[in-house]
């Protein structure tokens, strides 16, 4: 397989399981991070020594111009994008709204939604049959949070989400004629350090009573839903939202 796909937050967590598992599929992997080099380089060396071919490539998701060089990149490393995986995400300290900044509200859409939009529009352009590409796959990770609504804890973390869904039955719909599946993933409680970043380390064990399959998801677990949505065996799936939740 020569095929590319480019995960974005991709050095850590669920992003960090998609580039593994995509690099032992046969992909080659554009792993994008914001500021862990260490995680993304020593990942790009794990997929090389085990025979897979992989890059690491720097980019704020909070920065168009930043996005635009990395999807250059690309181009210039590999010469073309078969896959996008809109994975990058941020979620903020446990905050009812009326005690939320509109920094925190700015920063949040910015990063978790004006980031996929702009990782898609360069994407359409190098894929799209309608610009000369050769189709290809956008999967947006949101979170079960986007139906659940995420009360007394980040209610603007689950808005951004929501508006990820939205996205992606649009977006599905807009190129469905162009080549171009578009499906998501609502991933629920995952073990990954997401948690900590948000003031919750402990979030994924004090949550397992609350979910029916009884423990939090593994990152792997979402990976293979994504890589199944990347896939030839997703041909005819587009506009789908599939939900990794334990049951939630």
């Amino acid at each position: 397989m020569d095929k590319v796909m480019l995960i974005t937050g991709g050095s850590r967590g669920i992003g960090a399981a998609t580039s593994s598992l995509a690099a032992r599929q046969g992909y080659r992997v554009v792993i994008n991070y914001r500021s862990d080099r260490t995680s993304a380089e020593a990942l790009v060396d794990t997929i090389t020594r085990e025979g897979g071919a992989a890059i690491a490539i720097q980019a704020d998701m909070a920065h168009e111009a930043d996005i635009v060089a990395l999807f250059d990149t690309v181009d210039r490393e590999f010469g073309r994008l078969d896959v996008l995986v809109n994975n990058a995400g941020i979620v903020d300290q446990k905050s009812r709204v009326e005690d939320m900044s509109i920094e925190r509200i700015d920063r949040m859409m910015r990063i978790n939604v004006t980031g996929p939009f702009i990782c898609a529009r360069e994407a359409i352009r190098r894929m799209s049959t309608r610009h000369g590409g050769q189709g290809g796959a956008i999967i947006n990770v949101s979170s079960a949070a986007a139906h659940r609504g995420s009360a007394n804890e980040y209610v603007d973390y689950a808005a951004s989400k929501g508006a990820i869904d939205t996205f992606t039955e649009g977006l599905a719909k807009e190129l469905a004629g162009d080549g171009i599946r578009v499906n998501g993933v609502r991933p629920g409680v995952i073990d990954t350090d997401i948690h900590a970043s948000g003031g919750n380390p402990d979030k994924p064990t004090t949550s397992a009573a609350n979910i029916p399959m009884g423990r939090a998801g593994r990152a792997e677990e979402v990976a293979h839903g994504i890589l199944w949505l990347a896939s030839d065996e997703a041909s005819f799936t587009t506009g789908a939202r599939i939900d990794i939740d334990g049951g939630v």
